[in-house]
């Protein structure tokens, strides 16, 4: 997931920079100057003030990106040796900047020496490693679901909906009153999963925990499963008008803009969407609901997983100042920050950091054992992902179907690593 998952976290359309120079400037002069490259849009900022603060003299010259360009641009950058000293990583193997993609060929450097390495989680250190080396700071938990406005809530006269049927007619309801559901961003292809990925959560694991491995075995297809009556899920939310107007020529910000200031009642997105939301809204509250994608609210299902973190260029011009910055990240300092900033949970036992109130509920799916990866983070190539995403978009401009769509990723999933 690119967020990833999400989300597999899981972001703005362009790259900009956030400070003067490029992801490489100043890195070759001294060793007080770190390169970072990052889609941590809203957090990382602040990292970067504290660490900063922490060491005298250090500065961090850095960029942020959407997560569609980053990926199209970083690994351009590690096989042309302009990439930077550190930058974000997403766990497992689902997407151009994941784990298993980038540390493959070498790009990365080993972390696994690192005191942080050995207390990962297993549902963590699974998806951070690469041939049993740790390549990836992890230092969140990201859940996805319907992110509320309350404020508009209250306005609508509207409460988040426990079941599929309900959030169905929630969708009706907030039509019926001007003021649309869901904000929904498609015109950032990486946003196409994120709904999909809230309910396939459910209609597929909540009968077959085991799907995974069954693909891996060559036992289950996209095609022939429950992925397909998710699918239909979403294009049934689409015409039910659970949506703002044309989602296709919404961007990422375009629709926080819309969910921070109550244009719609809320956006389905993963956690990482509450610090923007709030950034654009500080007088606002929001809540993370599970989106529910059936009737009974006892077997709903999150998607939930390590979120993306940061490897060290294993080229680094720096390396010692970019292992120095992992370091801070994975401490209580670094990670409570973050964590703060994001409404992310913390990746590691006993960090110290608090739980955002917005994340209640995925803190409690995630206690209980009702949550299950970003779907992408166990897929076994890129390739896979990538046609979903441009799949989904075609089918919202009515250039394709789900069952082209799946098919075309049972096709891609089949070809391997």
């Amino acid at each position: 997931m690119k967020k990833s998952v999400l989300p597999l976290l899981l972001a703005a359309a362009s790259l900009m920079a956030a400070c003067s120079g490029g992801t490489n400037a100043g890195s070759d002069s001294d060793d007080k100057t770190l390169t970072l490259a990052s889609v941590d849009q809203g957090s990382i900022e602040d990292v970067v003030k504290a660490f900063e603060a922490a060491n005298p003299g250090v500065k961090v010259n850095f960029t942020t990106s959407g997560a569609d360009q980053y990926q199209q641009q970083i690994r351009t950058q590690l096989s042309s040796g302009t990439a930077p000293d550190v930058m974000s990583v997403w766990p497992g193997n689902g997407n151009p900047g994941a784990t298993y993609v980038v540390a493959k060929p070498g790009y990365l450097l080993d972390l696994s020496d690192q005191p942080w390495a050995g207390r990962y989680p297993a549902a963590v250190k699974s998806v951070a490693q690469y041939d049993g080396k740790t390549y990836n700071a992890v230092f969140g938990l990201n859940g996805i679901g319907a992110v509320y406005n309350q404020e508009a809530m209250t306005k609508a006269g509207l409460t988040p909906p426990a079941t599929y049927t309900d959030l169905l007619t929630f969708c009706r309801n907030a039509a019926a009153k001007g003021t649309p559901a869901f904000a929904l961003g498609l015109q950032d292809n990486w946003v196409t999963q994120i709904v999909l990925y809230a309910l396939v959560a459910t209609t597929v694991y909540a009968d077959d925990k085991d799907f995974d491995k069954k693909m891996q075995a060559g036992q289950a297809t996209f095609a022939n499963s429950a992925w397909k009556t998710a699918m239909a899920k979403y294009l049934e939310m689409d015409r039910t008008g659970c949506f703002q107007k044309n989602p296709l020529g919404t961007s990422y910000e375009a629709s926080q803009d819309l969910a921070a200031t109550g244009k719609t009642l809320g956006i389905v997105q993963g956690n990482w969407i509450v610090a923007l939301l709030k950034k654009k809204n500080p007088a606002g509250t929001f809540t993370l609901k599970a989106l529910p994608a059936i009737d009974d609210p006892a077997r709903v299902i999150m998607p939930a997983a390590a979120g993306a973190g940061y490897g060290v260029n294993a080229k680094a011009k720096n390396k010692a100042l970019a292992l120095k910055f992992i370091t801070y990240i994975m401490s209580p300092a670094g990670m409570s920050l973050f964590n703060q900033k994001q409404g992310s949970l913390p990746s590691l036992p006993d960090s110290g950091s608090t739980v955002d109130p917005a994340l209640a509920e995925v803190s409690t799916f995630i206690t209980g054992n009702r949550t299950v990866p970003f779907m992408d983070q166990l897929w076994p190539n890129a390739k896979v992902q990538q046609t979903m995403l441009s799949g989904l978009q075609e089918i919202f401009s009515g250039q394709s179907t789900p069952d082209k769509v799946l098919a075309a990723m049972d096709a891609d999933y089949k070809a391997g690593a």
